[in-house]
């Protein structure tokens, strides 16, 4: 009975061979397959072979015939392409949140999409560090519980943790219990940020979720975004994300800079090409958009040095030089 079932699933088998031992480098041939099919308690003839190939074909996959670098077939096409997956996999590697357990984990999952010769190639490059990374193994089950809390739109409870510096200079870990209206996470700066408000305040706050512990998914429905921000239909996280520095909170603000035109690149990267443009020189151009004002948007500006000036409003102009008195009187 086993058997049978077997030559029936034959075809897929097929399939699993192709995607796990082909490549461009490395095509397979029928006696090969038929050895594979053997050993998974399959008997197949090479003529069969190359007929369940064809009805592949018919089917979709891009399977090649090929007599270099030796006469065989591979799969040409896979759901994702080599250059796709070191992307995704150094993606992994360098998010900090990601323990290194998990990144790991998800590093094998990236390699199974490929062929055996292509994962060792893969694997020989592939170093992780230990020495940045998260060390909460709840993140991935926390993610989970905010998507389904955010989308059943109630709140959640969690314990937060964040690092103190004690009188004897010691470092301790603090714990706090938060109720949490969550509304949309968000990756920014190597960490990965829940977007959200504690009832007991009327603003936004960003909470790391490698810093959450315990959550919980309650029964209290969450509070509307459109009472603690400038959304009304939904939270337009891209949006948000532009315009805020560092992850710091604030309030939305119009601000008219004065910029070098050297430094037009790095504009449009952060603020994409949606900026109103309103005078042009040979030397600067002025423009207006609307950030989070806050420290993070001050340390961002003062970065630049004289390349960027805040023309308005009055208010964050004060702020930077009062920073700047600071700083001077430091140095």
């Amino acid at each position: 009975m086993a058997a049978r079932l077997n030559q029936k699933l034959k075809i897929l088998y097929i399939l699993d061979i192709l995607k796990k031992y082909s490549d461009e480098e490395t095509p397979i041939n029928a006696t090969e397959i038929c050895e594979k099919l053997f050993s998974l308690g399959v008997t197949a003839e090479r003529k069969s072979i190359y007929s369940d190939i064809d009805a592949l074909i018919d089917y979709g996959y891009d399977i090649i015939k090929t007599r270099t670098p030796r006469f065989g077939y591979f799969l040409a096409e896979r759901e994702f392409e080599l250059p796709e997956i070191y992307l995704l996999a150094d993606a992994v590697r360098s998010a900090d949140f990601i323990t290194p357990k998990k990144t790991r984990e998800l590093l094998l999952k990236f390699d199974s999409l490929l062929s055996v010769n292509q994962a060792a190639k893969h694997r020989r490059t592939t170093y992780i560090s230990a020495q940045h990374k998260g060390k909460n193994e709840e993140i991935f089950y926390n993610i989970d519980k905010i998507n389904s809390a955010t989308e059943k739109g109630v709140k959640i409870k969690t314990t937060y943790c964040k690092r103190k510096l004690l009188p004897n200079k010691k470092i301790v870990t603090e714990e706090k219990e938060l109720i949490i209206s969550p509304y949309a996470t968000l990756w920014q700066n190597d960490h990965y940020y829940l977007v959200g408000n504690n009832e007991k305040y009327d603003n936004l706050i960003h909470l790391r979720l490698e810093r959450m512990k315990h959550i919980e998914i309650t029964n209290i429905p969450a509070r509307p975004f459109c009472e603690v921000s400038e959304y009304s239909d939904r939270f337009d996280v891209a949006d948000y994300a532009a315009k805020t520095f560092n992850m710091f909170g604030g309030q939305p603000t119009e601000v008219e800079f004065r910029c070098s035109n050297d430094k037009l690149e790095q504009i449009i990267d952060r603020f994409s090409e949606e900026i109103t443009v309103y005078k042009l020189t040979e030397k600067d151009f002025c423009f207006r958009t609307t950030v989070i004002e806050s420290e993070g948007l001050i340390n961002w500006i003062l970065s630049f040095g004289a390349d960027i000036e805040v023309l308005k409003p009055q208010t964050l102009r004060e702020k930077i030089c009062n920073r700047i008195n600071a700083l001077k009187e430091i140095y």
